[in-house]
Protein backbone atom coordinates (compact mmCIF):
# COMPACT_ATOMS: atom_id res chain seq x y z
CA UNK A 1 0.00 0.00 0.00
CA UNK A 2 1.38 3.42 -0.98
CA UNK A 3 1.85 6.81 1.60
CA UNK A 4 -1.50 8.08 -0.37
CA UNK A 5 -3.64 5.45 0.03
CA UNK A 6 -2.33 4.91 3.62
CA UNK A 7 -3.16 8.32 3.82
CA UNK A 8 -6.43 8.40 2.57
CA UNK A 9 -7.31 5.23 4.58
CA UNK A 10 -6.59 6.99 7.80
CA UNK A 11 -9.43 8.73 8.96
CA UNK A 12 -11.13 5.41 8.02
CA UNK A 13 -8.70 3.35 10.63
CA UNK A 14 -9.01 5.74 12.95
CA UNK A 15 -12.72 5.57 13.04
CA UNK A 16 -12.85 2.08 13.36
CA UNK A 17 -10.38 1.97 16.27
CA UNK A 18 -12.66 4.80 17.93
CA UNK A 19 -15.32 2.58 17.35
CA UNK A 20 -13.80 -0.92 18.52
CA UNK A 21 -13.28 0.88 21.96
CA UNK A 22 -16.50 2.36 22.67
CA UNK A 23 -18.02 -1.07 22.25
CA UNK A 24 -15.08 -2.31 24.61
CA UNK A 25 -16.42 0.17 26.91
CA UNK A 26 -19.55 -0.36 26.63
CA UNK A 27 -19.93 -3.83 26.84
CA UNK A 28 -17.72 -3.64 30.30
CA UNK A 29 -20.13 -1.70 31.48
CA UNK A 30 -23.21 -4.03 30.25
CA UNK A 31 -21.01 -7.11 32.11
CA UNK A 32 -20.73 -4.95 35.19
CA UNK A 33 -24.54 -4.42 35.13
CA UNK A 34 -25.22 -8.32 34.41
CA UNK A 35 -23.00 -9.58 37.23
CA UNK A 36 -24.04 -7.00 40.11
CA UNK A 37 -27.38 -8.06 39.05
CA UNK A 38 -26.34 -12.19 39.67
CA UNK A 39 -24.31 -11.47 42.59
CA UNK A 40 -27.60 -10.07 44.10
CA UNK A 41 -29.91 -12.81 42.68
CA UNK A 42 -30.43 -15.75 45.43
CA UNK A 43 -30.32 -18.33 42.70
CA UNK A 44 -26.90 -17.18 41.97
CA UNK A 45 -25.90 -18.92 45.50
CA UNK A 46 -27.53 -22.68 45.62
CA UNK A 47 -25.92 -25.52 46.43
CA UNK A 48 -23.33 -26.19 43.25
CA UNK A 49 -23.03 -22.66 42.81
CA UNK A 50 -21.63 -22.36 46.62
CA UNK A 51 -18.87 -24.82 46.04
CA UNK A 52 -17.71 -23.02 42.81
CA UNK A 53 -17.89 -19.60 44.63
CA UNK A 54 -15.90 -21.02 47.48
CA UNK A 55 -13.14 -22.65 45.54
CA UNK A 56 -11.97 -19.42 43.46
CA UNK A 57 -12.27 -17.21 46.65
CA UNK A 58 -9.80 -20.02 48.17
CA UNK A 59 -7.69 -20.37 44.77
CA UNK A 60 -7.38 -16.50 44.57
CA UNK A 61 -7.04 -15.04 47.66
CA UNK A 62 -4.94 -17.42 50.15
CA UNK A 63 -1.84 -18.76 48.16
CA UNK A 64 -1.05 -14.97 47.62
CA UNK A 65 -1.82 -13.66 51.44
CA UNK A 66 1.84 -14.54 52.68
CA UNK A 67 3.71 -13.17 49.41
CA UNK A 68 1.11 -9.59 49.41
CA UNK A 69 2.20 -9.63 53.21
CA UNK A 70 5.56 -9.41 53.03
CA UNK A 71 5.63 -7.28 50.02
CA UNK A 72 3.00 -4.87 51.79
CA UNK A 73 5.27 -4.66 55.20
CA UNK A 74 8.55 -3.93 53.18
CA UNK A 75 7.12 -1.39 50.96
CA UNK A 76 5.57 0.32 54.52
CA UNK A 77 8.88 0.66 56.06
CA UNK A 78 10.76 1.56 53.16
CA UNK A 79 8.46 4.44 52.42
CA UNK A 80 7.89 5.17 56.03
CA UNK A 81 11.57 5.74 56.38
CA UNK A 82 11.90 7.89 53.80
CA UNK A 83 9.31 10.22 54.96
CA UNK A 84 10.16 10.77 58.54
CA UNK A 85 13.64 11.15 57.35
CA UNK A 86 12.61 13.76 55.10
CA UNK A 87 10.15 15.74 57.91
CA UNK A 88 13.12 15.75 60.11
CA UNK A 89 15.38 17.14 57.84
CA UNK A 90 12.70 20.28 57.06
CA UNK A 91 12.08 20.04 60.52
CA UNK A 92 8.41 18.88 60.02
CA UNK A 93 8.25 16.00 62.26
CA UNK A 94 5.03 16.54 63.86
CA UNK A 95 3.92 16.23 60.93
CA UNK A 96 5.57 12.96 59.84
CA UNK A 97 3.19 10.73 61.23
CA UNK A 98 0.18 12.00 60.17
CA UNK A 99 1.56 12.38 56.46
CA UNK A 100 3.07 8.41 56.52
CA UNK A 101 -1.17 7.01 57.80
CA UNK A 102 -2.36 9.43 55.15
CA UNK A 103 -0.01 8.23 51.84
CA UNK A 104 0.59 4.90 52.50
CA UNK A 105 -3.16 3.47 54.01
CA UNK A 106 -5.35 5.87 52.33
CA UNK A 107 -3.71 5.98 48.73
CA UNK A 108 -1.03 3.61 47.99
CA UNK A 109 -2.27 0.36 50.04
CA UNK A 110 -5.81 -0.01 48.02
CA UNK A 111 -4.07 0.72 44.72
CA UNK A 112 -0.97 -1.83 45.22
CA UNK A 113 -3.45 -4.37 46.31
CA UNK A 114 -5.80 -4.37 43.27
CA UNK A 115 -3.01 -4.49 41.13
CA UNK A 116 -1.72 -7.49 42.96
CA UNK A 117 -4.93 -9.28 42.87
CA UNK A 118 -5.23 -7.94 38.93
CA UNK A 119 -1.87 -9.76 38.24
CA UNK A 120 -1.59 -12.33 40.19
CA UNK A 121 -5.37 -13.36 40.23
CA UNK A 122 -7.91 -11.99 37.88
CA UNK A 123 -6.25 -11.51 34.56
CA UNK A 124 -5.01 -15.32 34.75
CA UNK A 125 -8.65 -15.59 35.65
CA UNK A 126 -9.57 -14.14 32.84
CA UNK A 127 -6.96 -16.43 30.46
CA UNK A 128 -8.63 -19.74 31.99
CA UNK A 129 -12.10 -18.19 30.40
CA UNK A 130 -10.40 -17.52 27.24
CA UNK A 131 -9.40 -21.12 27.13
CA UNK A 132 -12.81 -22.47 27.76
CA UNK A 133 -13.69 -20.39 24.76
CA UNK A 134 -11.50 -21.68 22.52
CA UNK A 135 -12.03 -25.33 23.70
CA UNK A 136 -16.18 -24.65 22.91
CA UNK A 137 -17.23 -25.15 26.60
CA UNK A 138 -19.12 -21.88 27.08
CA UNK A 139 -20.97 -22.49 24.50
CA UNK A 140 -21.64 -25.80 25.12
CA UNK A 141 -22.73 -25.02 28.41
CA UNK A 142 -25.59 -22.59 26.61
CA UNK A 143 -26.77 -25.25 24.40
CA UNK A 144 -27.38 -27.37 27.57
CA UNK A 145 -29.35 -24.37 28.98
CA UNK A 146 -26.34 -23.60 31.47
CA UNK A 147 -25.65 -19.79 32.00
CA UNK A 148 -21.79 -19.86 31.25
CA UNK A 149 -21.64 -16.21 33.28
CA UNK A 150 -23.39 -18.00 36.44
CA UNK A 151 -20.78 -20.69 36.18
CA UNK A 152 -17.26 -19.35 34.32
CA UNK A 153 -17.60 -15.75 34.78
CA UNK A 154 -19.67 -14.57 38.39
CA UNK A 155 -17.13 -17.22 40.93
CA UNK A 156 -14.12 -15.88 39.10
CA UNK A 157 -15.71 -12.45 39.55
CA UNK A 158 -16.85 -12.44 43.27
CA UNK A 159 -13.35 -14.24 43.88
CA UNK A 160 -11.32 -11.26 42.56
CA UNK A 161 -13.34 -9.20 44.32
CA UNK A 162 -12.94 -10.93 47.97
CA UNK A 163 -9.62 -10.91 47.35
CA UNK A 164 -9.06 -7.45 46.56
CA UNK A 165 -10.86 -6.22 49.36
CA UNK A 166 -9.43 -8.77 51.54
CA UNK A 167 -5.71 -7.99 50.56
CA UNK A 168 -6.49 -4.28 51.44
CA UNK A 169 -7.80 -4.87 54.49
CA UNK A 170 -4.96 -6.78 55.59
CA UNK A 171 -2.56 -4.87 54.27
CA UNK A 172 -4.13 -1.58 56.08
CA UNK A 173 -3.10 -3.58 59.46
CA UNK A 174 0.29 -4.55 58.18
CA UNK A 175 0.61 -0.58 57.29
CA UNK A 176 -0.10 0.43 60.41
CA UNK A 177 1.63 -1.65 62.42
CA UNK A 178 4.64 -1.05 60.65
CA UNK A 179 4.66 2.85 60.67
CA UNK A 180 4.19 2.59 64.43
CA UNK A 181 7.41 0.62 65.17
CA UNK A 182 8.86 2.70 62.16
CA UNK A 183 8.17 5.35 64.53
CA UNK A 184 7.75 4.42 68.15
CA UNK A 185 10.19 1.13 67.64
CA UNK A 186 9.09 -1.74 69.99
CA UNK A 187 7.28 0.04 73.01
CA UNK A 188 3.81 0.93 73.67
CA UNK A 189 5.37 4.59 74.65
CA UNK A 190 3.32 6.20 71.64
CA UNK A 191 0.63 3.89 71.09
CA UNK A 192 -1.99 7.16 72.57
CA UNK A 193 -0.33 9.15 70.67
CA UNK A 194 -0.61 7.13 67.48
CA UNK A 195 -4.48 6.24 67.84
CA UNK A 196 -5.02 9.65 68.52
CA UNK A 197 -3.20 10.55 65.11
CA UNK A 198 -5.16 7.78 63.39
CA UNK A 199 -8.72 8.99 64.67
CA UNK A 200 -7.57 12.32 63.34
CA UNK A 201 -6.77 10.89 59.92
CA UNK A 202 -9.78 8.64 59.23
CA UNK A 203 -12.67 11.76 59.37
CA UNK A 204 -16.32 10.20 58.44
CA UNK A 205 -15.91 11.45 55.11
CA UNK A 206 -12.63 10.43 54.39
CA UNK A 207 -13.06 6.94 55.76
CA UNK A 208 -16.40 6.69 53.64
CA UNK A 209 -14.03 7.86 50.59
CA UNK A 210 -11.02 5.17 51.53
CA UNK A 211 -14.28 2.06 51.52
CA UNK A 212 -15.54 3.54 48.43
CA UNK A 213 -12.48 3.49 46.94
CA UNK A 214 -11.82 0.36 47.97
CA UNK A 215 -14.73 -1.33 46.50
CA UNK A 216 -14.50 0.04 43.44
CA UNK A 217 -11.05 -1.19 42.51
CA UNK A 218 -11.67 -4.44 43.52
CA UNK A 219 -15.11 -4.46 41.30
CA UNK A 220 -12.65 -2.93 38.68
CA UNK A 221 -9.91 -5.49 38.62
CA UNK A 222 -12.22 -8.14 39.23
CA UNK A 223 -14.34 -7.52 35.70
CA UNK A 224 -12.25 -5.79 33.38
CA UNK A 225 -10.36 -9.05 32.71
CA UNK A 226 -13.33 -10.88 32.17
CA UNK A 227 -14.77 -8.01 29.87
CA UNK A 228 -12.20 -8.82 28.11
CA UNK A 229 -12.23 -12.35 27.67
CA UNK A 230 -15.60 -12.55 27.06
CA UNK A 231 -16.20 -9.98 24.83
CA UNK A 232 -12.34 -10.04 22.51
CA UNK A 233 -12.91 -11.75 19.06
CA UNK A 234 -10.97 -15.16 19.66
CA UNK A 235 -8.60 -14.69 16.54
CA UNK A 236 -7.23 -11.62 18.50
CA UNK A 237 -6.38 -13.85 21.08
CA UNK A 238 -4.81 -16.43 19.22
CA UNK A 239 -2.50 -13.39 18.19
CA UNK A 240 -1.59 -12.17 21.74
CA UNK A 241 -2.14 -8.89 22.65
CA UNK A 242 -5.73 -9.03 23.77
CA UNK A 243 -5.31 -8.93 27.30
CA UNK A 244 -2.98 -5.36 26.74
CA UNK A 245 -5.81 -3.94 25.72
CA UNK A 246 -8.00 -4.76 28.33
CA UNK A 247 -5.24 -4.01 30.65
CA UNK A 248 -5.02 -0.42 29.30
CA UNK A 249 -9.04 -0.22 30.37
CA UNK A 250 -8.53 -1.33 33.17
CA UNK A 251 -5.86 0.75 34.52
CA UNK A 252 -7.31 3.84 33.00
CA UNK A 253 -10.35 3.21 35.26
CA UNK A 254 -8.46 2.65 38.37
CA UNK A 255 -6.64 6.32 37.44
CA UNK A 256 -9.90 7.67 37.08
CA UNK A 257 -11.35 6.24 40.26
CA UNK A 258 -8.11 7.36 42.22
CA UNK A 259 -8.52 11.27 40.80
CA UNK A 260 -12.25 11.13 42.10
CA UNK A 261 -10.90 10.02 45.46
CA UNK A 262 -8.63 12.84 45.56
CA UNK A 263 -10.66 15.50 44.74
CA UNK A 264 -12.82 13.91 47.57
CA UNK A 265 -10.34 13.56 50.11
CA UNK A 266 -8.50 16.97 49.61
CA UNK A 267 -10.94 19.26 47.83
Amino acid sequence: MSWSETTLNLPGRLWSALGAQALAWWRSIYLTAVLLVLQLSPSSYRKGARALLAHQMYVQTVPILTGFTALAALLCAVIARIVIVTAQSYGLSRYALDLVVRVMVIELIPLTAALFVAMRCTIPAGVEVVQLRMRGHLAAWKKQGVDPLRVAVLPRTAAGVFAAITLAALSCLVALITVYFSVYGFTLAGFGGYTRVFGQVFTPSLTLVFVLKTWFFSLTVAIMPMASALYTPLARHRRGGAELGGFARMFAVLLLIEIISLMGNYY
